[in-house]
């Protein structure tokens, strides 16, 4: 059974959290995830900036 995500030093840039956890292999990674209704945006990078960066850009479609 899978490990679920720890996330730790979130952020909240606009309807986008950014979230930093472990990966299975113990390595740094970074997610970013819109928390509006009906959008669905979501995605992991290597580093903290591209994240950040994804999150100020992001703009919902819904």
């Amino acid at each position: 059974m899978a490990r679920p995500n720890r996330f730790r030093d979130v952020t909240r840039i606009g309807p986008v959290q950014v979230g930093t956890y472990y990966d299975g292999r113990g390595r740094d990674k970074h997610t970013a995830a819109c928390t509006a209704p009906r959008c669905g945006f979501s995605a992991d990078y290597d580093s903290r900036s591209a994240a950040e960066l994804a999150a100020r850009t992001h703009r919902c479609t819904a």
